[in-house]
């Protein structure tokens, strides 16, 4: 028998990934790659950085970006528990009116307000609430007013169809509604405050 000879040898690299193979190590490198690499910064849970003219952070080990928009995500967000009693808060209709006004789940909204009746404080706080409701209402009234007082009669709006649309005005005197929605808001103030 002829003795047969290796016709080339191996290389470095290849004789290195006959090893990490063997030892199971496959994502081993083999060799030495020269070129750029982006510079590496270790982040931690609650860092906040800006990078390619986003503002980022990480929360729960994800990074995430944060948008102008985040807090009122946050205020609309129903909790998973209620902050006050740590129950489950389950996702039914009274439990987002009354977390959006109380901050708590509409059980222990209920157990706060059987509370003020027992005390004799919940007429108080009726009108409290009541008061709130009214300032809230006069509020937008005074934006409606104001919006229409910068508006033109005549405007134009952009269709789904990206045809452009001019409405009138009807006819009806704009100064003349101002005036009266004006009176309605002095009303409102004046039967708010007696």
């Amino acid at each position: 028998m002829s003795e047969s000879k290796l016709q080339r040898e191996f290389r470095e690299r290849d004789v290195q990934r006959m090893r990490n193979l063997i030892t199971k190590d496959y994502g081993a490198k083999t060799g030495v790659q020269i070129g750029y690499t982006k510079e590496y910064v270790e982040r931690k849970e609650g860092d906040v950085w800006e990078e390619n003219q986003k503002t980022w952070t990480i929360k729960n080990g994800i990074k995430q970006t944060i948008s102008k928009l985040d807090s009122v995500k946050k205020i609309l967000q129903l909790p998973l528990v209620c902050p006050k009693c740590s129950k489950h808060m389950k996702n039914f209709e009274m439990n987002k009116k009354m977390y959006s006004i109380h901050k708590m789940c509409y059980d222990c909204v209920i157990k706060f307000e059987t509370e003020l009746k027992r005390l004799g404080k919940y007429k108080e706080y009726e009108r409290n609430m009541i008061q709130k409701g009214v300032n809230v209402y006069i509020k937008e009234l005074e934006d409606f007013m104001l919006e229409l007082a910068i508006t033109d009669s005549d405007e134009s709006f952009v269709t789904e169809a990206g045809d452009i649309e001019k409405w009138s005005g009807g006819n009806f005197d704009k100064q003349t509604l101002i005036k009266e929605i004006a009176e309605y808001i002095k009303s409102i103030k004046e039967l708010n405050n007696s």
